[in-house]
């Protein structure tokens, strides 16, 4: 026979998963929070920041908060996971032309390299590489929404090169890998570890990815 703790405990989950549902279903609140919860780990950093200041950032109450959101992982994945849906939206248009890759490379190229060194996209590697290893899964759920994805992406695309003929590649999730890092060669990193206080201009965006695409085609470009 089932105790009344865990009818109760039962019940508890019910509602509480009948309420995260019905507050999906208001994306202004949704959208409140994470700007609140943006505003606070931009300025206090994710180890610093605790659900009381989301709360107050967002004007909130704490139980709304965790309608919504269970933790503050929860409120970082949300939204990292929002800001790549629009970055992979926007680099899924891109990959249209299997007959030019140098091309499309450039193009994709010079994208990836502004997002890399954004300083979103370096605040949140940096504040990933802080806590992996006590949150393991955060990490691994960083990867999967971002660098896999972009890797997949670009994958499926050589692909569609090799097959047009315009490319000629035998491994082209290897190839996905190296055209990335090649893409931002000296750039990333110096931004990730601080050594480069501000994003790269214009001329060193292009020069790094004018230099990863040559380098590419030599290896895997068909010859006339």
């Amino acid at each position: 026979m089932r105790s009344d703790d865990q009818s109760g405990s039962d019940m508890s989950e019910v509602l509480d998963h009948a309420d995260r549902a019905t507050a999906g279903e208001k994306p202004t609140k949704r959208q409140q929070i994470l700007a609140g919860a943006h505003a606070v780990f931009s300025s206090l950093g994710f180890d610093v920041a605790s659900m009381d200041d989301v709360v107050k950032a967002a004007k909130v109450s704490k139980s709304t908060l965790y309608v919504y959101f269970r933790s503050k992982e929860e409120l970082f994945t949300a939204l990292i996971q929002e800001e790549r849906e629009r970055y992979f939206q926007e680099i899924g248009a891109i990959f249209t032309d299997p007959g030019h890759p140098a091309e499309t490379l450039r193009i994709y190229g010079g994208k990836l390299a502004r997002k890399l060194t954004s300083p979103e996209a370096v605040r949140a590697n940096r504040t990933v590489i802080g806590v992996v290893e006590r949150m393991p899964e955060l990490g691994r759920s960083f990867y999967e929404s971002g660098p896999q994805r972009a890797i997949k992406l670009l994958t499926a695309y050589l692909d569609s090169a090799v097959a047009a003929g315009t490319l000629r590649i035998e491994d082209t999730e290897l190839a996905a890998k190296q055209f990335i890092e090649l893409a931002s060669a000296g750039i990333m990193r110096c931004r990730l570890f601080g050594y480069q206080a501000g994003m790269p201009d214009a001329a060193e965006i292009e020069r790094t990815v004018d230099a990863a695409v040559w380098l590419f085609m030599q290896g895997y470009g068909t010859k006339a």
